[in-house]
């Protein structure tokens, strides 16, 4: 479960390393928590620096330290259960960035998404993923 002030590993190549949580997107069934798949709205606590001759080029860095963005949770520390009675667990809480249009900011994905994505309507960031579980 994802709360206020939690921080989340990026895992695309949108620039960002590390995001803190400041909002979650959705119903108020879960009492303000967040869990896989979830939309949050998030601040870039750490991003990958950037030179002169990189800021010039095409693909240049997309986020900066500061910026708020728009996030979907694709792995979380807290365990979930699924309906055949596995539980899930992963080892961090992880995020992949988006843009206004909720489509993913990042061109590529570089770890382990939940499966539980593709339920939720994430298939693209599931189909760009090296590895579901």
């Amino acid at each position: 479960m994802i709360g206020l002030k939690s921080t989340l590993n990026v895992i695309d190549n949108s620039g960002a390393l590390l995001v803190e949580c400041v909002n979650i997107l959705k119903q108020k069934v879960n009492n303000g928590w967040g869990s896989v798949g979830d939309e949050i709205v998030c601040v870039v606590k750490r991003a990958r620096p950037v030179s002169v001759a990189a800021q010039a080029s095409v693909t240049a860095v997309k986020v900066r330290k500061g910026d708020v963005r728009r996030a979907v949770i694709v792995r979380t520390r807290k365990s979930v259960r699924r309906p055949d009675g596995r539980i899930i667990r992963f080892d961090d809480n992880a995020a992949v960035l988006l843009n206004n249009k909720r489509e993913m900011l990042g061109t590529r994905i570089g770890g382990v998404v939940s499966a539980d994505l593709r339920m939720k309507g994430w298939s693209k960031i599931v189909s760009l993923a090296p590895k579901t579980v």
